[in-house]
Parts: structure tokens; sequence; C-alpha cells
């Protein structure tokens, strides 16, 4: 469905400084997979998938969606794509318009589109809604009178309201309260299921990405630390990074949680300005080498289907 060759995105700060939001970064995601993407705050994460999604136009590098290179595409190409790819944004509170009611947000993609006529437009907002867990009552209302999970559907149903292929999922529940976590992760599975739809889950709750995604991505600094599926990423991480943001997860059994050995990071992130020479984890790394300070690991297959950059391997 996507492939991702090489891309970068930086953005010109004052006095001529660069800021690497996304460094060279290099994947792929299948159809109707969900790819997770994990890391901590600052590390890239949402730049690279409003990257994905065009929101931001990227600096270098090549985007392949559905077999067509979207790298650079004109406006009426560009509202093709946008027909086929949405998002759900982080802030339920933020990213819906307070003076628009409900209905008005879900049918403004078909608007935009110009898809089926009024009265259509309406019973589709209706079905949405159901299918999110709300009623037909709820489509004159305004945003300011739900609760945030509540606008979280809100903003699933204005994503799926176009019919799209691919929706980037840009920490949907980090806003949410513990409890509606889980029903909002259920409902985008559902979906999922129902409509074929394949998911770019951006999140830092590494035990929430677990559950939803096929394979898990570690992002550190605006580049891919390490590639692989889901369970095996768990069972055996290879890069140091991964290794200690899996050693920070809590676990529920006491008796287990005292007998592991939580992986302390020492040290400062780099400056995405001024990333130094060499691998960006090198000041936080405990098997940091010479090789380390002087040469970029590249994201290399160790086994099959395991993508790590790292030069212990």
């Amino acid at each position: 469905m996507l492939e991702i060759n090489n891309l970068s995105k930086y953005f010109k700060l004052k006095q001529g400084k660069i800021l690497k939001a996304v460094d060279d970064v290099s994947f792929y995601i299948r159809k109707g997979e969900t790819l997770g993407l994990v890391g901590e705050s600052g590390c890239g994460k949402s730049t690279l998938g409003r990257t994905v999604i065009k929101i931001y136009n990227q600096t270098s590098g090549q985007i392949i969606f559905d077999g067509q290179d979207i790298s650079n595409l004109n406006k009426k190409e560009y509202k093709e794509y946008t027909k086929k790819t949405q998002m759900i944004f982080q802030d339920p509170y933020a990213s819906l318009d307070g003076r628009m009611t409900t209905g008005e947000i879900i049918t403004e993609g078909m608007v935009i589109h110009n898809m089926y006529n009024q009265k259509e437009r309406l019973e589709r907002a209706y079905d949405i809604l159901k299918l999110v867990g709300m009623n037909k009552e709820h489509v004159n209302r305004f945003p300011h009178e739900f609760s945030g999970g509540q606008r979280q559907r809100i903003g699933i149903a204005r994503a799926l309201a176009i019919d799209p292929k691919f929706i980037v999922c840009d920490e949907p529940i980090s806003a949410l309260d513990v409890s509606v976590q889980a029903q909002v992760v259920n409902l985008l599975m559902k979906l999922q299921n129902e409509f074929n739809l394949t998911y770019l889950f951006i999140a830092h709750d590494l035990s929430m990405v677990k559950h939803i995604s096929d394979r898990v991505a570690v992002m550190y600094l605006g580049s891919i630390a390490e590639l692989t599926e889901s369970n095996e990423l768990y069972k055996n991480p290879l890069h140091p990074y991964t290794q200690s943001l899996l050693s920070a997860i809590p676990i529920a059994d006491p008796k287990i949680a005292a007998e592991r050995q939580r992986i302390m990071l020492e040290g400062e992130v780099p400056s995405p300005i001024n990333t130094p020479p060499g691998c960006k984890f090198q000041n936080r790394c405990r098997f940091v080498k010479s090789i380390c300070k002087e040469e970029s690991p590249k994201l290399v297959e160790i086994e099959k289907e395991h993508f790590v950059a790292c030069h212990l391997y």
C-alpha cells in the first residue's frame, strides 16, 4: 500500500540553522496492515505521519502509494490523494472546528470531493456515527458538548466519511482517559477488519502498540532504529534504545516486576538541529564503540523481516 524511500523533512530556522525532523527514513506498509510507530516525544513521529499524507511536503525522498509515486503532486492529483488518505489527530479538542456541528464536520470531506447529494450526505453521517458508537441525535451538536472520548470518535467518523484506504492515527488515544483508550483502540481494530483499512499507528504507549500493530518501527531523533514484527520486537529487541524502552513498560505482576532489570538511559537527547556525526544514539548507549562516533549505521535486515540500525550487528 505504501512505500517510503529515504524520506527526509527538514525545517529552516533562523540564522540559517536546519532542524532535521525526519532524516532518511525508509519503510513499507502492506495492505490491511497496521504499522506501529513508537519513540520518545520530539523524535519526529507526527512529522513523519504528516509528511506521508502530504500535510507537509518532503525535503527529499520518495513516497509511493498504491503503486503511484506521489512525491510531487499537482493540485488535482493532491485532491485525489487526500480522498484515499486521512488522519486522526492527537488532540480531539483542537482538531475539531468549534463553530461547526458534528454533521458539518463529518460531511465536509464529502462536500469537498462532490460525493453524494445533501440528503445522502446526512444519511451517511448517521450511518458513520452509528459505526463509531454514537447516535444520530448527536449530528446537530457542537464539539464542546461532548467528552474527550466522544470527540475522538467524531474525529474517527470524519476520517471514515470519504471511504479512505489509508489512515494515519497520530497518537489518537494519548489525550483520553485510560478507560476510554481501550474502547477507541478496539473501535479502530473493528473498523479496520470491516473496511480493510491500512493504518500507520503513532504512539508512545508501547503496550497499546503491541495490541494493535502487526509490525512496529522504533524511531529515534528522526531516524528508524529498529523495525520488525510486533511479537518479535517484544521478545527479541536488538537495538539498545529499543531494549531500554521495553524495559520501562509496567508489568502488573509485582514478582516479575521486582526481578526485571530496568535499563536506564543516561545523557541528554542530542538536538535535531546539531546532530553529532555518527550514530545519533552514541551519547546514551552503553555499548558505544569508536565506529559509532564516526559512521552513521544503516538500517539493515539482520534476521528475516527484522531490521536494525546499529553497529553491534
